[in-house]
Formats: structure tokens, C-alpha cells, sequence
């Protein structure tokens, strides 16, 4: 366990848990459990502390309050399960746990096997119990057993973005190192427009610096794939964001589509990296229309003042207001709809497939030329 460094916030329930150690003998002789590409990102969260204070994959009594409390058993503040599906209960007391392909990562130290109620959960984390959602359907099509107990992780797999791959100690020497103490970060899974360009330079002027934070792990099929969003990022570091207050490092969650409850989720990882404060924006983590669009930002009033150990930060929709001749947001901008320069994600793709840039107003060049040349 690791605890802050000076200065910094504290991990989520005080210290660092890092899932990680030596490759146990005898792993040849375990019954094996293969696990999907959430379980696997969520399996190297809990490698590298992300997912603190989280030591392995939820028992029953941490699940049940979760679900119901947005707790985990002992009271602290968690909002969404992290559980390992499994068909059955395994024979032995320790289980290998794998890849798709076979290879061994790790070892759970079997705890408990516990049956529970999809329908229950979907309603309760997701709002919904429609199965179009994409985080209900995944769900409702997982195994009908949840393997619970503390997990060693031996081995990693390859990061998908090898020089953004920075683990919660990692992001927090570096903050230290810049003499940073508030730190706000910020995570999107598409990419990234003048509208965040504008929040996350809103929010630089407020603290020390901005950790751009993508999220890397699965997504649906019909997201912009993860290359081509961290590309955006990277073109608009380089040329629009001060280095010395800016951080980016790869996200490798995978997106549960949770919206408010997972607006929870995301800033307490985000402060296990190290961040005090964290932006939260319109439908955060939606889909569809299952959520109110600031649904995300009103959930934090689900939580006494403290009780996150950081702070949200919240921001209306923005965009491009002609007549102000600038980005806003409807608190600060006085003008009606025609003035304002908004694109919906559809129409955007469809300029895209075209080869056309969307306009100034909406993204920058160099964003726009990524994205081009991405869909053609």
C-alpha cells in the first residue's frame, strides 16, 4: 500500500492498494477463469491501484450496498460494482485468472460465489432495465454467478498506448514533481471540440494543472476508436495547451455507460491519480436519452460535503456564440440558439465521411485533419 504524496489528495480510502505481485508456483495446477475486456481492464485498475480501496473483485455484502447505497460495506463512497461473472463455482480455493487467450495474469483468492439479481442492478446502476442499453445488455448477457476475493496480478498485459500509460503512483510523482497540488482532470470518450477545449481551459485557470485523461478500454462499436481520439488530444496539446500545467496519460477503463453513477465512478479513479478536483459536463458517461442531462452533475448531491474527498467541477453545454464572438455557456452568454454554433455527433460524421471539416467555431484545424483522416 502506498500512501499521498505531499500536497496531493489522498487516495480513496487513504492509501494506494496495488493488486500486484510474484508469479505464485504451481499456477500451472489452478483451474483457470478466462475473463472479458472489461473484467481485464478492470483487473489491471486493480493492478495499479486505480480502483482503490478495492483489493480484488466485490463480495456479496460490498456488491449488495454498492447496488443500493452507492457504498461500499464499510460506508465509503463507491458507485458502481466490480465483479468477476462466472458460470460456476470453481473446485479449489484459488483460481488463475486469464486472458481471452489463455495466458494467466493473475490469481484470486476465492472468497465467496454469490448469485444476484441482473434485473436489480440494471435499475439501480444504469436506471434502466431496457436491454438497448449497451451496459444492460452486456449485463444481462454475462454469466449468472459473481467470483469474489483478493487478487495478486504477476502480469500485465501490453498498454494500448505504451507512452501514455501511467499507473496512479506514476501520474502522482509527476504532479509532485511540477510542485502541483490541485489538480483537475478531465475524461471524455470522444474527441476532443472547442466546447471541452473551453471547460478544461476554465478550469486551468481555477488550479495547478490539467490532467487529460482518456479513456482507452472498450467501448461500443460505434464510438470513435481510441487512436484516433487520443490523436486529437495530442494535436491540440501540442499547440494549444500550456506544457508546463498540462498532464495527458491514458484512461484504461472501460466504459460502462452508467452516466450519473458513473460520473461518481470516474472522479473518484481520477483521484486516486492524484486529481482534487474533477469536471463533469453535459450527460456525462450517457447514452441515448435514458438520462436528464445534468443528471450526472446532480448525483453529488447524493454525498455529504467532503464525504468524495474532491471536488466536481460542473459546466453547462458550451459552445460558439457568434454574436459574442467567442466559446460561452447559457451563463454567460445572453444570445438565443440561431447565434450559436452547434453540431449534433451524426451530423459531424457526416461531414466527416465527406471529407469536411467541421466549422472553426466547433473544432480546431488540426483536430478536424485527425478526424478526416481517420473516417476516410
Amino acid at each position: 500500500m502506498m500512501g499521498s504524496a505531499a500536497g496531493l489528495v489522498e487516495p480513496h480510502g487513504g492509501e494506494l492498494v496495488v493488486c500486484s505481485g510474484e508469479r505464485p508456483a504451481g499456477l500451472e495446477s489452478l483451474e483457470t477463469v478466462a475473463l472479458t475486456p472489461r473484467e481485464l481492464s478492470d483487473l489491471d485498475m486493480l493492478a495499479s491501484g486505480a480502483l482503490s480501496p478495492l483489493a480484488g473483485f466485490m463480495g456479496s455484502g460490498d456488491y449488495a450496498s454498492v447496488v443500493e447505497a452507492m457504498r461500499l460495506a464499510s460506508g465509503l463512497p463507491w458507485a458502481l460494482p466490480v465483479c468477476l461473472a462466472v458460470p460456476k463455482a470453481p473446485v479449489g480455493d484459488r483460481v488463475a485468472l486469464t486472458d481471452e487467450a489463455g495466458a494467466p495474469l493473475a490469481v484470486l483468492d476465492v472468497t465467496e460465489v454469490f448469485p444476484y439479481d441482473a434485473e436489480r442492478e440494471a435499475l439501480q446502476c444504469f436506471r434502466t432495465t431496457d436491454p438497448e442499453h449497451p451496459g444492460v445488455a452486456r449485463l444481462y448477457a454475462q454469466h449468472h454467478l459473481y467470483l469474489a476475493g483478493p487478487v495478486t496480478v504477476f502480469a500485465r498485459q501490453e498498454p494500448a498506448f505504451p507512452a501514455l500509460a501511467k499507473d496512479p503512483a506514476e501520474t502522482r510523482a509527476d504532479f509532485a514533481e511540477r510542485g502541483w497540488r490541485r489538480v483537475v482532470g478531465f475524461q471524455t470518450r470522444n474527441p476532443i471540440h472547442r466546447a471541452h477545449e473551453f471547460v478544461t481551459k476554465c478550469a486551468l485557470e481555477l488550479v495547478d494543472g490539467l490532467l487529460l485523461h482518456p479513456l482507452v478500454g472498450e467501448t461500443k462499436s460505434d464510438d470513435v476508436p481510441a487512436a484516433v481520439r487520443v490523436a486529437c488530444y495530442e494535436v491540440l496539446m501540442a499547440g494549444y495547451y500550456p506544457a508546463e500545467r498540462t498532464a495527458i496519460s491514458a484512461f484504461p477503463a472501460a466504459m460502462r455507460y452508467a452516466g450519473p453513477r458513473e460520473a461518481i465512478w470516474h472522479a473518484i479513479c481520477r483521484k486516486n491519480y492524484g486529481c482534487s478536483h474533477f469536471i463533469v459536463g453535459r450527460d456525462h458517461a450517457g447514452v441515448g436519452d435514458y438520462y436528464g442531462t445534468y443528471d450526472a452533475q446532480l448525483i453529488f448531491d447524493d454525498f455529504g460535503p467532503g464525504e468524495l474527498g474532491m471536488k466536481p467541477m460542473f459546466f453547462e453545454h458550451a459552445f460558439y456564440c457568434r454574436r459574442c464572438g467567442q466559446m460561452a455557456t447559457p451563463k454567460s452568454c445572453p444570445h438565443g440558439g440561431d447565434d450559436h454554433v452547434f453540431l449534433s455527433g451524426t451530423r459531424v460524421r457526416e461531414l466527416l465521411t465527406k471529407g469536411e471539416a467541421p466549422p472553426a467555431e466547433f473544432t480546431r484545424a488540426e483536430v478536424a485533419d485527425v478526424l478526416i483522416s481517420a473516417y476516410r
